[in-house]
């Protein structure tokens, strides 16, 4: 009974195969005789892909277009995923933060000792019959204008910290703002005119941005330095002075093909032990 509902069904679907002896009766005319027709192409580019979600942290190489201040499309750029695609882990980034706020410490607080404070070294009071207590100095703490105990003295607030930690610290952070969708690669940062407008266009087109850091490879574009020098949420460094902090502090993070190139030459550098 299965057998017959299927070959019932076939035959309202394809038609009567008895009526021409050979099938064809039902088909359309160019099948008949042979003719393909034409593939609707058009419905390629309408359709949506739907890519499945990536998983951070595996190693894997990025592919990422490439664009200018322009919105021109300048191709493609492959990302290492050594560098771009590192696992990410707070832990490091915290104890990177904490080593280089305390390495930018000045250190240059002093106070003066007792033996520092300008004054006299007579006894101020006899010892006894003054109904006072007995003091040997004026320039003891507890004095106005004396020395100050145990105050701070010039130091160094620096922190040890390996090498590779402060290098994988650095990949963290740029894999994050890759993982965001935050890291744009521009093919390079010229701008037409050193005008403040130029920048703030741009900055107006990107979305659920408030804070822009600029990478570039060589030396800073002066027409750039110019047009942002007065943006207080566009800042611009060289890609030698690419670091955690900074990328920390800005939510989008801006580099040239060139920055990209010399930050993986970078990272790929055996360190010297």
């Amino acid at each position: 009974m299965a057998a017959a509902s299927i070959s019932r069904r076939i035959v309202r679907t394809f038609g009567s195969f008895s009526a021409s002896g050979n099938g064809l009766s039902s088909l359309p005319c160019d099948l008949k005789f042979g003719f393909q027709p034409k593939f609707p192409y058009d419905l390629l580019a309408k359709k949506t892909v739907i890519t499945p979600d990536r998983t951070i942290g595996q190693y894997q190489d990025l592919v990422i277009p490439v664009t200018n201040f322009q919105n021109e499309d300048k191709g493609f750029m492959v990302l290492a995923g050594d560098v771009f695609d590192v696992p990410i882990r707070k832990d490091i980034i915290h104890h990177v933060v904490r080593w280089q706020l305390a390495k930018r410490q000045q250190g240059t607080h002093s106070t003066k000792t007792i033996s520092e404070v300008s004054g006299t070294g007579r006894k101020p009071w006899n010892q006894k019959g003054t109904g006072r207590a007995r003091h040997g100095t004026l320039r003891g703490p507890q004095f106005r204008g004396g020395c100050v105990m145990h105050g701070p003295k010039p130091r160094s607030h620096a922190i040890k910290m390996n090498k590779q930690v402060r290098r994988l610290g650095l990949k963290i952070a740029i894999s994050a703002r890759a993982a965001e969708g935050k890291l744009l690669v521009f093919d390079e940062m010229a701008l037409p005119t050193h005008k403040t407008k130029n920048i703030v266009n741009y900055y107006n087109q990107m979305e659920n941005t408030k804070k822009v850091l600029v990478v570039e490879g060589g030396p800073i574009d002066e027409k750039l330095k110019l047009a942002t020098q007065n943006l207080h949420y566009v800042n611009i460094l060289p890609s030698i002075g690419l670091n955690v902090y900074s990328i920390l502090l800005h939510d989008t993070l801006v580099m040239s093909r060139d920055a990209v190139n010399k930050i993986i030459e970078r990272m790929h550098t055996p360190i010297n032990r």
